[in-house]
Parts: structure tokens; sequence; C-alpha cells
């Protein structure tokens, strides 16, 4: 299977599969309080068993083209992944998201993965609309998207009932041609 290098850090991206179920686990054991802040991810998946079924699910969807797993290795060990939801190729439309331990964090590997998520599903998959949604209060994830170039598109007040609390969710995007247009000005500056 790939492996894409994500710098000359040690960070890689990775399909994220069934028979990763007891690294997966100890990942999520790891960050779990972290993970936890704002979303539900893996907070079901407490024994090898239950790691499997989630990633099964996962492949189910990525076989069905419906969403997908990537799993963020650091120096060989995993420490979090980005996901495709709702991918919806016929449409152009998909959702994207991201989840990391502690050990993880304050290293940009999420928007240097991302950057390759959506580069894969604007080039190759024929995607319009990247969508990212965030509660409100998770500053770091809502700084991956502005990062990423995606422009803020509104608030869902109090859509998202997590933790005894209602979150207020931002919803930001970013269409195919911004996509474009800002890479396009990166590959300049590069030059």
């Amino acid at each position: 299977m790939y492996a894409i290098s994500l710098g000359d850090d040690g960070a890689q991206l990775r399909p994220l599969e069934p028979w990763h179920a007891e690294e997966f686990l100890a990942h999520l054991d790891r960050g779990r309080e972290f993970i936890g802040q704002f979303i539900a991810f893996g907070s079901k998946e407490t024994d090898v068993q239950s790691a499997r079924a989630m990633l099964q699910r996962y492949a189910d969807m990525r076989a069905a083209d419906t969403a997908s797993l990537h799993g963020l290795w650091l120096n060989g060990k995993l420490v979090g992944g980005v996901l495709f939801l709702n991918f919806d190729a016929a449409n152009g439309n998909c959702e994207v998201g991201c989840w990391l331990e502690p050990a993880g964090t304050g290293r940009g590997l999420v928007t240097r993965a991302m950057r390759v998520l959506i580069d894969f599903a604007v080039e190759q998959r024929g995607i319009h609309r990247v969508e990212w949604v965030a509660a409100a209060g998770n500053r770091p994830s809502l700084n991956v998207a502005r990062r990423l170039g995606m422009t803020r598109d509104g608030v869902r007040r109090q859509a998202h009932p997590y933790g005894g609390v209602r979150h207020d969710l931002e919803v930001w995007s970013v269409l195919a041609p911004e996509w474009r247009e800002a890479r396009a000005r990166a590959n300049d500056k590069d030059q």
C-alpha cells in the first residue's frame, strides 16, 4: 500500500485499515481524552474487537466510495489521522476531518496530510466543494481550515449536543477553482 511522506520529519500518510486494529486501539487509548474534547471519534472503541469493527466500517465505506480513513504516522508511530466523510463524487461534494493524539499536535501534520487529501479529491476525483465542520471552540481544527485557505461559510448555532453542551458548529469550505488557484500561487512562490 501507499506511504506518502509529509516532509523530512518522519511523518507519513498511510491507509488505516482493519489489520491496524491493535495499533489503532493503542493510539486511541493514548489520546482518548484529548481527541474526545469536541468529537466522539473512537470513544466507543475500547478493545481490539471494537477497534477492528470501526476500521472495517470505514473500509466498507471506502469500498462504497462514501468515506475513508487515512492514518498519520510519525517516526513509525500512529498519532492521528484524516478522513473523508460524506464523500459524494457524483455531486462533487465531500467533507473532511481529522483527529490527533497529543504527541501529534503542533507539527502541522493535519495541514500537510489534508493538502494531499484535498489535492486527490479535487484533481483525481473531480470534487468541487470540500467542506470542514468543527465546533466553534475547537480552535486548532478551525486554524487548519484557515491554513488550508478555506472560507468560513457560516455557523450552525448550537447544532451539536456533545459532552453536556450544545456546541456551535462552524462550516468552512474550499471550492476546486479556489484550491487550484491557491496551489498555483504556492508553486509560483516555491520557484
